[in-house]
């Protein structure tokens, strides 16, 4: 069972006199919790995938990230999209010292299994304005071995 993390105000008492008390104080109720990926946290990886005659063109929404933020990955059949971000957040007051200081990262990764015929120089791949666009070729339908009869014909 998971125990919920709490904050005792108590415990910082002893520890910093009254003025770093009051900045420490001051900073926890300015610092509000941000996600890694802001306000658009619950559209980042959202998907649309188009079929075309020729293939598919697929769409992922990756808002906040930078194309070298992006790394694809086909291996085994499956195309692995992966998206890292970090970001440094530092707060100092007027004379320097620290009111706040955090470090962010995250990442978001989806899979897709496309086939194990499609090799990465099928796949193009272009990044604009925080969407990835993918162009798969439809994979030609691999030829199954032509089967030879095993029935024994009876004679008689």
């Amino acid at each position: 069972m998971m125990v919920p993390y709490m904050f005792n105000e108590g415990l910082l008492d002893d520890l910093f006199d009254d003025k770093w008390e009051r900045d420490f104080e001051r900073a926890l109720r300015h610092a509000e919790p941000k996600s890694m990926f802001g306000k658009h946290a619950a559209n980042a990886m959202k998907t649309d995938v188009r079929e075309t005659k020729d293939g598919y063109d697929v769409f992922v929404d990756l808002p906040g990230f930078k194309k070298e933020d992006v790394k694809l990955d086909l291996e085994n059949g499956y195309l692995t999209i992966t998206a890292n971000r970090s970001e440094d957040l530092d707060e100092k007051d007027k004379e320097g010292h620290y009111i706040r200081q955090e470090r962010c990262t995250g990442s978001c990764a989806r899979s897709f299994y496309v086939g194990e015929e499609l090799k990465p120089e099928d796949v193009t791949a272009k990044f604009e304005n925080g969407i990835l666009s993918l162009k798969l070729p439809k994979a030609e339908p691999a030829k199954l071995p032509e089967k030879k009869p095993t029935m024994i014909e009876i004679e008689g």
